[in-house]
């Protein structure tokens, strides 16, 4: 028993070590610092399981790699996941503000400015498309794509991705302060609320499947699932569906897939230069989405006659409803009657719509 104990320790190697520690500061960073919690817990739970050496959680007939080759390499776990967020969206804001889908797609810069980025550090286009994803701040989008062109990149991108959407109140703040005056913060833009049927909302989610489906076949599966969970919220007759796809569904979900995009963490494909690159870039793709949705609100108010406040336009990410809060909260700031919050809502949702079709689209795009 003694030999074997010994045994054990001597195979435990430096890199394991470092990933199992890796995996020890996801958990203080969820526990302590309540970063994302609900994701962070099972990620680095699961890098702790799968870089013990010999551990039965991996491998043939370990239950992660299991659940990895059903729930991701399928792409099975994020479609869900959508079913759930959908669920959860009220497209009221957007419906009864059209204009705001522009900011939604304005703000997809990030990506492309990033994929043109990595690929000057020698990643090949497909790992520059996963890694460009990441600033659209839709962990399930950054998650899809990269299971289809980066399966050896889905730890460092996943935990990236998860890791930068919790850190919105710290990371969008500073850009949007760099890229816009005091003044341009405290313009008033006057909310006209329109009333919403129940045929629109109904109709909405049918529609842009259609559309979609039409422009990016190959974003059926996501926006499909997206506008289905909504479907499920706004057609009124399904009140037990759409709870169940907003709790059990995303609870249960979100648990599998974070311990399995976790026990991807591996020390042999995570401790590598380029793990750093990608993490190091990722942050760029987050604050250059922010960035052109800042600066093309910068732009319109060059020719509309009633301005726009610039902040707005970071919302067109798809960090809901975080992004919304922080520019809300930051227009307060500077006046304490520039109420922002539903024209910020209505970007923030129409960026949850642009960074799936956006990541569609890089999928139909590059073979």
């Amino acid at each position: 028993m003694l030999d074997l104990l010994i045994g054990n320790v001597l195979r435990i190697d430096p890199g394991s070590l470092v990933m199992v520690a890796v995996g020890i500061v996801l958990l203080y960073l969820a526990i302590v610092r309540s970063y994302e919690p609900m994701l962070l817990i099972p990620i680095g739970f699961g890098a702790i399981l799968a870089n013990i050496p010999g551990s039965s959680a991996v491998g043939e007939h370990g239950f992660l790699t299991i659940l990895y080759d059903a729930g991701i390499v399928t792409d099975l776990f994020p479609i869900l996941i959508f079913i759930g967020v959908g669920a959860m969206i009220d497209f009221g804001p957007l419906l009864s503000q059209p204009e705001m889908f522009i900011f939604g797609a304005s703000a997809q810069f990030g990506i492309f400015f990033t994929m043109i980025v990595a690929a000057r550090f020698g990643f090949s286009l497909r790992e520059a498309a996963s890694i460009g994803v990441i600033g659209a701040a839709d962990g399930p989008t950054s998650i899809y794509v990269a299971s289809r062109f980066a399966p050896h990149l889905l730890g460092p991108i996943s935990v990236a991705a998860y890791s930068y959407m919790s850190m919105v109140p710290i990371i969008q703040p500073p850009v949007i302060r760099a890229l816009t005056t005091s003044r341009e913060r405290k313009i008033r833009v006057q909310f006209e609320s329109r009333s919403v049927s129940k045929f629109a909302r109904v109709a909405f989610p049918v529609l842009v499947t259609l559309t979609a489906g039409i422009v990016a076949p190959e974003s059926v599966a996501l926006v499909g699932a997206l506008m289905f969970g909504n479907l499920l919220r706004e057609s009124g007759v399904t009140p037990m569906l759409s709870k169940s796809a907003q709790n059990e569904l995303v609870g249960l979900v979100t648990l599998l897939l974070g311990i399995t995009v976790g026990s991807s963490m591996k020390a042999e494909t995570f401790l590598r230069l380029e793990t750093l690159l990608v993490l190091g870039m990722g942050l760029v793709a987050f604050a250059m989405d922010t960035a052109g949705g800042v600066l093309f609100a910068k732009l319109l108010n060059l020719f509309l006659p009633r301005k726009i406040n610039p902040m707005i336009g970071a919302c067109g990410i798809s960090a809901f409803p975080m992004s919304a809060r922080i520019v809300h909260k930051m227009g307060l700031e500077e006046d304490p009657h520039n109420f922002l919050l539903m024209q910020a809502v209505g970007a923030n949702v129409a960026g949850q719509i642009a960074s799936v079709v956006a990541g569609s689209l890089l999928l139909a795009l590059i073979r």
